[in-house]
């Protein structure tokens, strides 16, 4: 199930803003997969950033989601999430063999849990990790970072999928 692409209203509540900036960005990070083949997920395109691909940003986008909202923001453990693997870098973006399609629906369902946690807290909470510095940061600044996160890497995407196949397009 794709996101609209539509901004959110001009005149509505801080919290419908946020999230409506947020689910934007996520469609349109969904959107710059449609149909791209399986092989051109995986294909590099910047020579110096090999892990910088469709499938290894999706990945990214997924458990950078986890870890601010779950992790972060509710406490939960981080062992999970391999953005807190010790001992290998950038482990989140290493997803070769891993079907475009699974990335993209544990994307969407990792959307859906953030927005569920979104809902159920006020904006002026802030996050119960204990290990954490960023922890300490309220669910509003943790939204406004989230949107910031998704925009940059759905311009990575634009630019990627533009060399890949040449499709282009904001939204």
């Amino acid at each position: 199930m794709s996101l609209p692409r539509v901004r959110p209203p001009f005149v509505a509540d801080e919290r419908t803003q946020l999230v409506g900036w947020l689910d934007m960005q996520r469609a349109i990070v969904q959107w710059k997969c449609e149909g791209l083949s399986e092989a051109d997920a995986y294909r590099p395109v910047l020579p110096a950033s090999p892990l910088m691909t469709v499938a290894g940003l999706i990945s990214h986008l997924r458990w950078t989601e986890h870890c601010w909202f779950e992790v972060l923001f509710l406490g939960r453990p981080a062992a999970d999430n391999p953005q807190f693997d010790d001992v290998e870098e950038d482990l989140d973006m290493r997803v070769e063999g891993v079907p475009p399609a699974r990335l993209l629906a544990d994307y969407e369902r990792q959307c859906a849990i953030s927005n569920e946690i979104v809902a159920a807290h006020s904006l002026d909470d802030v996050g119960k990790h204990p290990e954490f510095r960023s922890a300490g940061a309220t669910l509003r600044w943790m939204l406004i970072h989230m949107v910031e996160e998704t925009a940059r890497h759905a311009g990575h995407l634009d630019t990627i999928r533009e060399l890949l196949d040449g499709e282009k397009g904001y939204y």
